[in-house]
């Protein structure tokens, strides 16, 4: 999953995009407003990160602009204005979650993950498909009931195909997801990915569609 983090205090943004790294995401930092609304208004992302006090243009006027040009990316709010009201203004401006300052990293990256969750429709982290079961919190892929050994790029590829099990990614759109706007990329990356994929989780377990993209299989 493909996360910006938009905070201009870079001992938190730091401390958020190491969190989120660990939780699977793939965190992109801005310091901001008016940087983060050209790359919200631009990019695919799953989820951001946003605090209010932003320079150039502040947190709240972003939120709302997003909104109004049909951004639909879950928001979680972090910021030092916590008070209920303020609470209230976020939500109603289109934020999905709202956490004050000071904040613990793993009610965070919980948070996180359930908004993605959500957004996918799927409530629950544990997923069984056929022999595989996936657990999203944990990171953890099991085949037949035995630990099978993801990286972290494998893990993230596995993860936005499952929450997007109701249609075929289109190769582009999995490269966006896995490697962002990262320099040297190549279209053949998620191939090499997904093939390395297929030997640990079955061949059957990532099907391809020439021309379209890739889904997970029926029958794993």
């Amino acid at each position: 999953m493909r996360a910006l983090v938009v905070e201009d205090d870079s001992r938190i943004a730091a401390m958020v995009s190491t969190a989120l790294t660990a939780a699977g995401f793939r965190a992109e930092c801005v310091t901001d407003g008016e940087t983060a609304w050209f790359q919200g208004g631009t990019e695919d992302y799953d989820l951001v990160i946003l605090d209010l006090g932003l320079p150039r243009l502040d947190g709240l006027t972003l939120l709302k602009r997003w909104r109004a040009e049909g951004r639909g990316f879950p928001i979680l709010i972090l910021s030092a204005r916590g008070t209920w009201s303020e609470r209230v203004e976020g939500i109603e401006a289109g934020a999905d979650d709202y956490l004050p300052k000071p904040f613990m990293v793993e009610e965070m990256t919980a948070r996180a993950r359930a908004l993605i969750r959500r957004a996918a429709g799927q409530a629950q982290p544990l997923h069984q498909l056929g022999s595989l079961t996936i657990d999203l919190n944990r990171m953890t892929v099991h085949k037949g009931g035995l630990p099978v050994a993801l990286t972290p790029l494998e893990f993230r590829l596995l993860s936005y195909l499952l929450l997007n099990r109701d249609r075929t990614v289109p190769p582009t759109e999995l490269l966006d997801h896995l490697y962002g706007t990262e320099d040297g990329r190549e279209a053949n990356a998620v191939e090499a990915v997904i093939t390395r994929m297929r030997r640990k989780l079955g061949s059957t377990a990532i099907e391809t569609r020439r021309g379209f993209g890739y889904r997970l299989g029926d029958d794993t």
